[in-house]
């Protein structure tokens, strides 16, 4: 006879099949920046607002660059010396705030969701996220305007007979230039999200950037003020845009790469407070 104070043989193993530790057969290691890249690639890809953007750019290009293509052989006018790649302008102008608008969506759409803190969840450096986010935007951004912009020049070039034949370097700056400038400017957007983590706002703040400078530029009309007027139709987006088709303003503004040096120096600045942000605030 046992008192309540004794202690109780254990009971003994019931009968049955004995149940083992599982063991994943999926090997753990240690998340590289790669992977980060592959996530990225993935939900870019596999978002709704990645396919709208993109397809309206791509309808911007070639829909714009090929109008003007055919409206300039109907009237068949004296290009002079001017290149027939200058009328690749137009589409890019109005594509560029799709890319903008992607830049945006890149990130900010993640903390209007709260995804992003699944994101940070799975991989837990804040610079990592931002970086595989970055690469992979720009390199898509660039690709894709670069080839569309790459078609229109050779349809214009065939379209137009009267205009002078385009030169190595000026094929060059009017594709891959002009890709590399606006996939910069949507660095610069991506950037300005992770900053304001709100889309809407974010859009907005770069749609001034963008336009406001060359619109103050026109209401600037007295003499006391040519010298700022001069400055903001000189380096303006759209006058920088257009320095890549040979197009400027003045003598004196940016002309050839500079534009592009421009904006690269920019989008570093806004990128470097995009990473100290993202490590110091919260989510």
């Amino acid at each position: 006879m046992t008192t309540p104070y004794q202690q109780q043989p254990p009971h003994p193993q019931a009968p049955g099949p004995q149940l083992s530790m599982y063991t994943s057969p999926i090997a753990l290691r240690r998340a590289t920046f790669t992977d980060a890249l592959a996530s990225e690639w993935t939900k870019i890809r596999s978002v709704r607002s990645t396919m709208w953007t993109l397809g309206v750019l791509i309808v911007l290009l070639l829909g714009l660059g090929l109008l003007a293509g055919f409206l300039v052989r109907a009237s068949d006018p004296d290009m002079g010396t001017t290149s027939v790649l200058v009328l690749g302008f137009y589409g890019v102008l109005l594509g560029q705030i799709c890319v903008i608008t992607l830049g945006v969506l890149t990130i900010a759409s993640e903390y209007g969701t709260g995804m992003i803190r699944t994101t940070l969840t799975a991989c837990p450096s804040r610079s990592r996220i931002l970086a595989a986010k970055s690469v992979v935007f720009f390199l898509l951004a660039f690709v894709i305007v670069t080839a569309m912009t790459a078609v229109v020049a050779v349809v214009q070039t065939a379209l137009v007979s009267n205009a002078p034949t385009p030169s190595a370097g000026e094929w060059l700056r009017a594709t891959v230039g002009v890709g590399l400038y606006v996939a910069m400017i949507g660095l610069l957007s991506l950037a300005v999200g992770a900053l304001i983590r709100h889309s809407a706002g974010s859009i907005t703040i770069m749609i001034g950037v963008v336009l406001l400078p060359l619109v103050l530029a026109l209401f600037m009309f007295t003499e006391s003020l040519s010298g700022v007027r001069d400055f903001l139709m000189e380096y303006s987006i759209p006058s920088q845009l257009a320095a890549f088709y040979g197009a400027t303003v003045s003598d004196s503004g940016p002309s050839g790469w500079e534009p592009l040096w421009i904006i690269t120096g920019i989008t570093a600045v806004a990128l470097g407070g995009a990473f100290l942000s993202l490590n110091s605030r919260d989510v």
